[in-house]
């Protein structure tokens, strides 16, 4: 792996999305929006909203990296941009790292405009402050870029692409204690939940929620998700493939 050609692909990646401002409205648009109708839709139950609305700060950058970046990496695959990258000094480390830094970044500057709108304009308070949210941010958004990078090798094309958020992420939106607490649910269910890499990425934005300082299952919960997105994007690195014949 070569750092140098990894910032090469960084760079590139974002250049591309410069140049796509729709995709960007949508992926900062869409938060925004939906954490807009759910402040209405429990206007009359304002301790609810205050206990879901940052845990869903945690979930929509890795649930929108996912999607992007699934997609995007297809495109590349099928438009044969990935064959002609390989035919240069630049290895599938260089490639998915590269991907993953640049949607990175991209989850983090949603998370930003999407945390500071939530918390001025809806009024929501988190204890820990926006610094700690946009950390517990970046790291959701990283692993939702690894886990898109992994799964796009298994789609022949978008729609197919779109479908994978059925298996792959919607059980771990059910079982990561947004709708019911994880000691609450059966004992099996609880069990599959720890295994679940969303369930420490919320873990890790309810530390954020509810405590000012920076704590040790913070530190756990942000370890955890990071080795998960660590360990998929290894994968991704042997799954990824080039255009099919």
């Amino acid at each position: 792996m070569n750092p140098l050609r990894t910032l090469a692909t960084t760079r590139r990646v974002l250049q591309q999305l410069r140049h796509d401002p729709r995709t960007m409205i949508l992926v900062i648009g869409v938060p925004i929006l939906l954490m807009t109708i759910l402040k209405f839709l429990f206007d009359g139950q304002p301790h609810i909203y205050q206990m879901t609305a940052p845990l869903l700060l945690g979930i929509f950058p890795l649930f929108i990296m996912f999607l992007i970046t699934s997609i995007a990496t297809l495109r590349e695959r099928t438009s044969g941009t990935l064959d002609r990258l390989m035919t240069q000094p630049i290895s599938k480390l260089d490639f998915v790292f590269g991907y993953a830094l640049a949607f990175s970044i991209v989850g983090l500057v949603q998370a930003a405009i999407v945390t500071i709108y939530t918390l001025t304009v809806l009024d929501v308070s988190v204890a820990g402050g926006l610094g700690l949210v946009l950390v517990t941010s970046f790291f959701a958004a990283f692993l939702g870029t690894a886990l898109g990078l992994f799964v796009s090798a298994f789609a022949r094309n978008e729609f197919q692409a779109v479908q994978l958020v059925m298996p792959i992420l919607m059980p771990q939106v059910l079982l990561c204690g947004l709708f019911v607490p994880r000691d609450q649910m059966a004992s099996g269910l609880e069990r599959i939940s720890n295994l679940l890499p969303l369930t420490y990425s919320v873990d890790a934005m309810r530390e954020v929620a509810q405590h000012a300082n920076w704590t040790a299952d913070l530190t756990i919960n942000l370890l955890v998700v990071l080795a998960f997105g660590i360990g998929v994007l290894l994968l991704g690195t042997v799954t990824i493939r080039r255009q099919e014949k």
